[in-house]
């Protein structure tokens, strides 16, 4: 039976986000987004630490949004997610699936028993003793990790139907419908988060390559809050007015600038650096353009360093360019705004109807 509708839960560092999709004859619309803050400390790095204080701020969540729905899809993207790429035997699906802890253990950089695995197929090749190998992602991600984020959901009367990979997500939402397939270009994917950016390497909706990064946009705020001596409300609107590229006038502002080039550029070699590995993998294909998303992604003068160092086009995402907008009740300014913000749980939801 087709899915009508599905809600994609963010859980983030800062906040949790939510949007609910319908799904008609080769139509999506965004029904529903809200989202509400987390205080500090509730979720570090991507990890859920407090599923009390979690969960009541899904519940509040629901309660300003009503959503129709308490069933949700929700992501993992953190230290304790692990993706790479793997050769294993080929073997059809449904024993690949009963196998897999015994095929990657050697994989894996925890007890196998403490984690919750997945292997998604790229492509399908012949060893040079005439073998078939399969070639593709493997994510494995801690068990209590993934619990931590299961018992938050629990706390605000939902319940979580799929859990998946942040990344995956990203893809699903910033893959251009256009360019479905093996012949598509090979585009990179940067969401840029509070404290965590995924980056995904994909061609035509098939992710190739895979980094989390522990850095994001609240980085750069925290530096200008430690450096300068002034409050993370304060940090915050200097670094949204400076950006990067920028030269202050006033030693404040001279201050604070040399704060956020210094952190931004750090960012952006990390991006770099991520970007080089995957090239520099056998089989890569070189890539056509970058898309920026997230709220990390509205620091001023980012767009524009990320493509003089990467020397790839960069475009900013709009994930909700592809959807119809229903009742959501935001305002075409509000819709605006949280754009960036919606990536990952417009993918998270459109992975139900996959």
């Amino acid at each position: 039976m087709a899915v009508r509708s599905a809600i994609g839960l963010d859980i983030g560092t800062s906040g949790v986000r939510a949007a609910e999709l319908s799904f008609g004859k080769g139509v999506v619309t965004l029904e529903k987004f809200g989202q509400v803050a987390l205080p500090e400390g509730a979720v570090r790095d991507g990890e859920v630490i407090d599923p009390d204080v979690v969960g009541a701020a899904i519940k509040q969540l629901w309660t300003h949004t009503k959503f129709s729905s308490k069933q949700v899809v929700i992501g993992v993207a953190n230290q304790k997610v692990i993706v790479r790429q793997v050769d294993l035997p080929w073997m059809p699906a449904d024993e690949l699936k009963k196998s897999l802890s015994f095929q990657v253990q050697d994989f894996v950089p925890m007890p196998i028993e403490q984690a919750v695995l997945d292997f998604h197929p790229l492509e399908e090749l012949t060893a040079e003793n005439g073998n078939r190998i399969l070639r593709g992602l493997l994510v494995a991600a801690s068990r209590d990790m993934v619990n931590a984020s299961l018992e938050a959901v629990t706390r605000a009367g939902l319940s979580a139907v799929m859990v998946d990979l942040t990344s995956f997500a990203v893809v699903r939402s910033l893959a251009d419908a256009d360019h479905i397939g093996m012949g598509a270009p090979v585009e990179a994917l940067v969401d840029v988060g509070a404290r965590v950016t995924n980056i995904v390497v994909h061609q035509g909706g098939m992710p190739r390559f895979v980094r989390i990064l522990l850095m994001g946009g609240q980085d750069v705020t925290d530096a200008v809050a430690e450096r300068m001596g002034v409050p993370q409300d304060q940090a915050e609107a200097m670094k949204q007015q400076l950006g990067l590229g920028v030269t202050g006038e006033g030693m404040d502002r001279q201050a604070a600038t040399r704060v956020v080039e210094a952190v931004g550029a750090a960012f952006v070699d990390e991006v770099r650096g991520s970007l080089d590995y995957y090239l520099a993998s056998s089989g890569s294909a070189p890539i056509s353009r970058l898309v920026l998303t997230g709220g990390g992604a509205r620091l001023g003068g980012l767009a524009a360093r990320l493509q003089v160092t990467t020397r790839v086009p960069v475009e900013v995402g709009t994930p909700l360019h592809n959807l119809q907008v229903g009742r959501t009740g935001l305002s075409p300014e509000q819709l605006a705004f949280v754009d960036p913000l919606a990536a990952v749980p417009v993918g998270l939801a459109l992975g139900v109807a996959s």
